[in-house]
């Protein structure tokens, strides 16, 4: 038969792992979920960094969507320059 003493122990080392098994439980799916909320939040942020570059692409200033450094070279658009384009194509000629 075992000693009073060693059952103390052989209980008192039971319940402390079973308070270390609790707590150490808690703080692996703490950490769970923390990491859970920080993925979630980085999901929206890129969709929102996303949203906000096609937004700025679709509602660009006209003059900021031209191809060859802002001359307008299509002779039916309302705003075609002939002079900076000649110019331009001057500029490049040379």
């Amino acid at each position: 038969m075992a000693s009073t003493g060693v059952n103390v122990l052989r209980y008192s080392a039971l319940g402390a792992g079973i308070f270390y098994g609790i707590y150490h439980q808690a703080k692996l799916s703490s950490a769970s979920k923390l990491a859970a909320i920080n993925r979630e939040y980085e999901h929206k942020q890129s969709l929102i960094n996303q949203a906000k570059a096609e937004f700025s692409k679709k509602n660009a200033p006209a003059s900021a969507k031209t191809a060859s450094g802002g001359i307008i070279s299509d002779p039916n658009d309302s705003r075609f320059d002939l002079e900076a384009y000649l110019n331009d194509l001057d500029a490049k000629t040379s």
